[in-house]
């Protein structure tokens, strides 16, 4: 099936109130079982890959093509997105690439840095058919940045949407990113908030540490697009674990692999159809 564009999946939801599933891409096995998850449901997802990812692959173009490659042969809508992207360039070499949308993350950076880093991005972007997500307010969780208490402010989140652009806003209302326990709580009176200040679908990081209820009651409130990599990390990890366990012979690693592959994509079908309602 053809690529299909983030920001039309994103405006589809919101529009419809629905939550829309954006999974982080690890290794290739994550893609096809995200691919695997998004044919099971008939449901859209978004597929992200993150700057700290490719720094660990050492480069953007073996794992980036290979999930351009994966989304435009399968059945399912799958849209491409570069995640948590702390580089103006590598932003650009991603829509280059093919990517269809970008995460520019300047959020630790002084406010007026962000905003003038966040427009060039933005700038090209657009005229590259692509769309952008930024982030304003710290999650915590990041880079050690541990701040459970942080929030966006919906008056700065209006003024920085509309000084830049931007397609979608990732907004700081309590949940944290890293998380291995679902005990977060947001904030959904904020998430009301700056939905309406900001005018642009919100999204939501650190969604692994937020439970299915909470989930739901921030997508009622104005949430949208839902990124979750740590929890399904953990299903293929226990997997892996397991069938080792079991199997402490084995050294065809395809074996475990696959048994890892088909744990993630059943709990990533799993969030789909939360996230979806």
């Amino acid at each position: 099936m053809p690529q299909i564009n983030t920001i039309d999946l994103v405006r589809s939801a919101d529009q419809n109130r629905r939550g829309i599933g954006a999974f982080n891409v690890v290794h290739l096995e994550t893609a096809e079982a995200i691919a695997q998850a998004a044919e099971t449901t008939g449901l859209p997802v978004i597929m992200q890959l993150s700057h700290n990812c490719i720094n660990f692959h050492g480069n953007l173009t073996p794992l980036g093509q290979a999930m351009i490659d994966i989304a435009q042969l399968s059945t399912a809508n799958i849209a491409v997105h570069l995640d948590h992207c702390e580089s103006v360039d590598l932003a650009c070499q991603a829509i280059d690439l093919g990517f269809n949308s970008v995460m520019y993350d300047g959020s630790t950076l002084p406010y007026e840095e962000n905003l003038a880093a966040t427009v060039k991005v933005v700038e090209y972007a657009h005229r590259n058919g692509a769309s952008v997500e930024a982030e304003l307010g710290e999650i915590g969780g990041k880079k050690g940045a541990h701040t459970p208490g942080v929030r966006t402010d919906p008056t700065e989140a209006h003024e920085f949407v509309q000084a830049t652009g931007v397609d979608t806003l990732a907004v700081a209302v309590g949940s944290e990113h890293a998380m291995t326990e679902r005990t977060a709580r947001l904030d959904h009176e904020l998430i009301t908030q700056l939905r309406e200040s900001t005018g642009v679908p919100l999204v939501l990081h650190g969604s692994s540490g937020v439970s299915d209820e909470q989930i739901l009651q921030g997508i009622r409130s104005g949430m949208t697009k839902i990124n979750v990599s740590t929890h399904l990390n953990s299903f293929f990890t226990e997997a892996i674990a397991q069938y080792l366990h079991q199997n402490p012979t084995v050294v065809d690693s395809r074996k475990y692999l696959g048994a890892a592959r088909e744990a993630l994509s059943a709990e990533a079908a799993r969030l789909l159809s939360v996230f979806a309602g």
